[in-house]
Formats: C-alpha cells, structure tokens, sequence
C-alpha cells in the first residue's frame, strides 16, 4: 500500500466542517485504488492529521495528479489554518 500522512491546523470553528465534508467528498467520487482515510484531532488541540490509503503508488500519484482531487483540497483548504505538512510514502502492515 502507499498513502500519504498530513499535518494541518484547522480553524476551530470549523472540526466538525471538516469531518462533513470529507465524509461527503468520500461517498461522491469513486477513486480507483482508494482504500481509506482517517482523521486525528490532537488531544484537546486544533491539530489535525489526514491520512489517506491507496492499493499503490501509480493509483495514488493518478489521484494526486487528478483535477477533481484538486478541487477537493481547495475545498477543504479553507477550512484550514494552515497548508497541509504532507508525508508520502510506503505503508507497511507490522
């Protein structure tokens, strides 16, 4: 598998935005070799860390070069305080 982990702030008013709108982006649009994502609030903090899982990195890299996967960040950018702190990379099951 291949993914890719985020660190972001995200404006306080806006935890549950964002959660709602990845939920919805997620059910919107089929993207081949998606597997999953999760969200971590930080304890009692605006930090937030993204994560999203994909089959591989050719699928991954697709979506990532993808206009739609662009729209969608922009979407759920202006939730943000700060941009996204993005680390890809191979993701191995222990």
């Amino acid at each position: 598998m291949y993914g890719t982990v985020a660190k972001t702030v995200v404006k306080p008013e806006n935890h549950q935005k964002l959660r709602e709108l990845v939920e919805r982006q997620m059910t919107e649009r089929q993207v081949p070799g998606y597997v999953t994502s999760y969200m971590l609030f930080e304890n009692d903090s605006d930090v937030a860390w993204l994560f999203a899982i994909f089959d591989d990195r050719a699928t991954y890299d697709a979506n990532a070069a993808d206009p739609a996967q662009d729209a969608q960040y922009r979407e759920y950018r202006a939730l943000m305080e700060t941009d996204p702190e993005w680390h890809d990379g191979v993701i191995e099951s222990m």
